[in-house]
């Protein structure tokens, strides 16, 4: 979800190149095996001149891939980068990295159709909040250009038929089950990278607690809404943009917020009855996530109060449990544990992981 952040704000500044405008080049993590700090679509933006833009690593590829992108700003040719983070020969060229992992990153040339068509009709489909599919040739006769698919059909083609028609075909299955890949189509090598929209949490309860939860939220890439009953309570001081804000008591229910599979909530009202009513509106929801401020006591009065049996939806008392005192580390214990239910993890310690820290 964190990607579909980065990429619309990536857009954005190839869009304001400036003026006179100023030649860039694009870098993105195409493909990973073993431990790597950025997954792939990844990005940087590099521009002829001023500072760069995004990461592909955290900070021990970047100055290489500036090089490259100069190289490529000139030419006018793609690039594909191999780094094998654990192996001698990037010590030979200077990194020395000992990750024990190995990273590609293609880089490209921002021009032409991609910036003046595919940029602008990735913003506006992005701005509609519209799944993605992008199409990246990494190898073969195409190396470089780049495909966009949205709404069923090509948004914007990348001018090679078969590579347009191996998108169209595949783009379909791809959004649905949400995973990135890379694929052999004909003459090319394919990164198609799938940006979907970012969950979207919903905070009922407007409180001084719910500063700390909002702001960390939106910076790891929830959408967020805040609802109360409260105007006072519900200021763009307290919660500024993009947090949004919805006055709404809980008799009042759920309705018209369309909350779906991609949304989850988190109450603490710190009302017994308000906390009764939206959890008795929102367990009638087919939110993926449920969190209930308060201890097990509290969870238990309310469900038999609602007549209710516990649900694998309810988590109550919301949060992991990392000894949290204090607003702000009962924010951080909430969002890891809806990290960990949207990328059904169970939460752990990675010392104790087998395999690589991103593998499924």
């Amino acid at each position: 979800m964190k990607h579909w952040q980065e990429a619309a704000a990536i857009f954005e500044r190839i869009a304001a190149r400036g003026d006179p405008p100023v030649r860039q080049a694009l870098a993105t993590v195409v493909r990973i095996s073993g431990s790597a700090y950025r997954r792939p679509g990844a990005r940087l933006l590099i521009p002829e001149r001023g500072p760069t833009f995004g990461g592909v690593s955290g900070g021990c590829l970047e100055a290489d891939v500036r090089e490259i992108a100069q190289q490529v700003m000139r030419s006018g040719i793609a690039r594909l980068r191999h780094y094998d983070t654990g192996s001698d020969e990037d010590t030979v060229w200077g990194l020395g990295l000992g990750c024990e992992g190995a990273v590609d990153i293609l880089v490209q040339p921002v021009d032409g159709a991609f910036l003046e068509v595919l940029v602008p009709r990735a913003r506006q489909l992005m701005a509609a909040g519209v799944p993605l599919a992008l199409a990246t040739a990494v190898g073969g006769p195409r190396t470089g250009r780049t495909a966009l698919w949205g709404r069923g059909s090509l948004a914007a083609p990348s001018g090679d038929a078969e590579m347009d028609a191996a998108l169209q075909r595949d783009a379909p299955g791809l959004v649905e089950g949400g995973a990135s890949q890379v694929m052999e189509r004909g003459p090319h090598t394919l990164f198609v990278e799938v940006l979907t929209p970012p969950p979207h949490l919903v905070v009922f309860g407007a409180g001084d607690d719910a500063l700390p939860l909002v702001r960390l939220a939106l910076e790891v890439g929830f959408q967020v809404t805040i609802v109360d009953h409260r105007p006072a309570h519900l200021t763009p001081e307290r919660f500024p943009p993009p947090a949004r804000l919805l006055l709404r008591r809980s008799e009042e229910g759920v309705e018209g917020l369309d909350l779906g599979p991609r949304h989850q909530a988190v109450v603490q009202t710190h009302s017994l009855a308000h906390d009764r009513g939206w959890i008795r509106a929102l367990l009638r929801s087919p939110i993926a996530y449920l969190g209930l401020l308060g201890p097990k006591a509290r969870r238990a009065e309310l469900l038999e109060e609602l007549g209710i049996q516990p649900t694998h939806r309810l988590y109550a008392p919301v949060g992991l449990d990392v000894g949290a005192d204090g607003p702000e580390q009962v924010a951080v214990s909430i969002v890891a544990e809806m990290l960990a239910v949207q990328s059904g993890r169970r939460p752990g310690h990675l010392r104790d992981r087998e395999g690589a820290i991103h593998a499924g």
